[in-house]
């Protein structure tokens, strides 16, 4: 096990996902001349997550572009193979099943079934010279080969129905290019859910749709997420998105920075009372969270610049960035911390939620004023 804190659920739940200490490198792309060099440069997309998926959960990944949340979210459903740690389903690691390596105790083809993706825009994931029915049909067809014709489409035909595409039998027969953005959606969730997928991995599946879909989309989702008892994580880069889905499922937000989860916990306090100053950025950028209580004028951050994620600052990430950094962020890495793991309660990766740590006998970094705040105590 690694010595890396984590925001792990309770052990009484019944766990679908498991991550441990999980890194997720590239190689950064190049020209031809810098790629005949033996060392490639590489990305660190995500950098030593630990997170659990319990059944029933919904948790909104939600960071800057180019903060590894897709990766990370690709990674907990076993597309995106790790660089190190690992990814179990049910006690199964994912990638020790696919190798054959060990007592494979789940099949690969069995896990696959189980962990599904709703991409962000279904018009390409959908083949545009075949009909609806004929798209949906093929993955029942790998699956279970054994299921009858009729079955086969009465079963697309309900799912057609209960997501509101009626008459079903008449959208099963359209072309993508005949359906609206909503509808090829709505099909994209039906191929999904065919599978009676464990977890699915909604990446910015509502950011396409005009506003006013978003909220009958996402109601859509948590209705279906309840009925199939499905566990979804929701990738998003606005704050707002993931508020209405994690609050209404009762779930989680996870905030991310260039790899890492910095900050996870129930939406009403993350958002409400953001412990991490990157969070605090994000709830800035954020207005339609609550215009009447934006009381910053400028935002809460010292540099727009995101670091390079091929050289990520040493310490805290966010320090070259942060208004209240200090020396010792320069140097000293913080962590979630393993309450994280307890039911309903939430975690940030600063120094500051410490009132004991060095940070507070630090000097200011430069740029940063030198107050006296005060120390960040549990009854604040």
């Amino acid at each position: 096990m690694s010595d890396r804190s984590s925001p792990r659920q309770n052990d009484d739940e019944e766990l679908v996902m498991s991550l441990d200490d999980v890194s997720v490198h590239f190689e950064k792309e190049q020209g031809f001349i810098d790629s005949l060099r033996k060392d490639a440069p590489q990305v660190q997309a995500v950098d030593g997550v630990s997170i659990d998926i319990p059944e029933n959960d919904v948790l909104a990944l939600v960071g800057e572009s180019g903060c590894g949340k897709t990766t990370l979210g690709k990674t907990i459903i076993g597309v995106q193979r790790p660089t190190h740690g690992s990814v179990k389903y049910r006690g199964q690691d994912i990638w020790d099943a696919k190798d054959g390596k060990g007592d494979v105790e789940i099949p690969y083809g069995d896990i696959r079934k189980a962990l599904q993706i709703i991409h962000q825009d279904p018009g390409g994931a959908l083949n545009p010279n075949q009909k609806v029915l004929t798209s949906l049909e093929a993955p029942l067809k790998r699956w279970d080969p054994d299921m009858s014709t009729e079955d086969r489409r009465a079963r697309i035909f309900a799912l057609l129905d209960r997501v509101g595409m009626e008459p079903p039998q008449e959208y099963a027969h359209r072309f993508p290019h005949q359906l609206s953005g909503g509808e090829q959606q709505r099909v994209a969730l039906v191929r999904a859910l065919l599978m009676n997928p464990d977890v699915i991995l909604a990446d910015e599946a509502v950011s396409a749709l005009d506003v006013s879909l978003r909220v009958e989309t996402m109601d859509l989702l948590l209705e279906l997420q309840e009925q199939f008892n499905t566990s979804f994580v929701f990738i998003s880069h606005t704050l707002s998105n993931a508020r209405y889905l994690a609050e209404k499922a009762d779930g989680r937000i996870g905030i991310m920075y260039l790899g890492e989860i910095i900050e996870i916990g129930p939406p009403d306090e993350v958002l409400n009372d953001p412990k991490h100053p990157y969070s605090k950025v994000l709830r800035w950028a954020t207005a339609d969270l609550d215009p009447s209580e934006q009381k910053m004028v400028d935002p809460p951050v010292r540099s727009i610049d995101i670091p390079d994620p091929v050289n990520p600052p040493s310490g805290c990430r966010f320090h070259t960035r942060c208004p209240e950094a200090r020396e010792a962020c320069k140097t000293d890495k913080p962590e979630l911390g393993a309450e994280a793991g307890e039911p309903g309660t939430r975690c940030a990766a600063c120094h500051r939620t410490d009132p004991d740590h060095e940070y507070w006998d630090s000097a200011p970094l430069d740029g940063v004023e030198s107050t006296e705040t005060p120390k960040v105590t549990d009854d604040d």
